[in-house]
């Protein structure tokens, strides 16, 4: 079962409340058998997100013809939620075989949400950090998989990342080279699903809903 009954589900409808219902159970399961049979064997930097406190998010943020793309999309239940809510979403995913896992999971669920296997950095970005420390964290290199989409970062409304600490400066700094001037970028947090908007996406701008 869902871990903790979210609010924002007294805010859908029957119908799609038990698909995203069903969505997010499975996606605990299979959350709980990669923990144990390859993070527990060895370190994987996949950690789901917190599904529950997301729908809020998507909520919030929904609007006809908005574009979703999720970075690090691993088994893709963020990337098929948004698409059950209405969007036109896509996710892109460094470790192949979880695409391969986000692509079945889309099938059952009869959803149109994309994923392609490849990095969410575009070709010919360098990070240059003002102090001087341009480690990528947990991104790894890869090719990126903006041509496999058929969509350049700027095409997306709605862009969601999960940071491992002291990543979110660069996801910003992506963001404010490639990203659309009125897109949105929602980050992963302690404190919760954070809303970073503006030109220059400089504020940290929590949300009432998505806390």
């Amino acid at each position: 079962m869902i871990h903790s009954e979210p609010t924002a589900f007294d805010n859908v409808d029957g119908a799609l409340r038990a698909k995203l219902t069903t969505l997010i159970d499975e996606g605990w399961e299979i959350w709980d058998k990669f923990d144990s049979e390859v993070r527990q064997k060895n370190w994987h930097p996949f950690v789901p997100a917190d599904y529950e406190r997301m729908l809020p998010a998507l909520l919030a943020l929904r609007a006809p013809g908005r574009t979703f793309l999720e970075w690090g999309s691993a088994t893709g239940i963020v990337t098929i939620m948004a698409d059950l809510l209405g969007y036109e979403a896509f996710g892109i995913e460094l470790d192949a075989p979880l695409v391969d896992v986000a692509k079945g999971l889309a099938e059952r669920h009869h959803s149109r949400a994309r994923f392609a296997a490849g990095s969410f950095v575009p070709a010919g970005y360098r990070w240059k950090p003002t102090h001087g420390d341009d480690r990528p964290g947990t991104i790894g290199d890869g090719s990126s998989a903006y041509p496999a989409l058929g969509h350049p970062l700027e095409d997306f409304d709605v862009v969601y990342g999960y940071p491992w600490t002291g990543e979110e400066p660069m996801m910003q700094n992506l963001m404010r080279t490639y990203g659309n001037k009125n897109a949105r970028l929602l980050l992963n947090g302690p404190d919760g699903v954070r809303l970073y908007s503006g030109d220059r996406f400089e504020t940290l701008t929590p949300i009432d809903v998505i806390r």
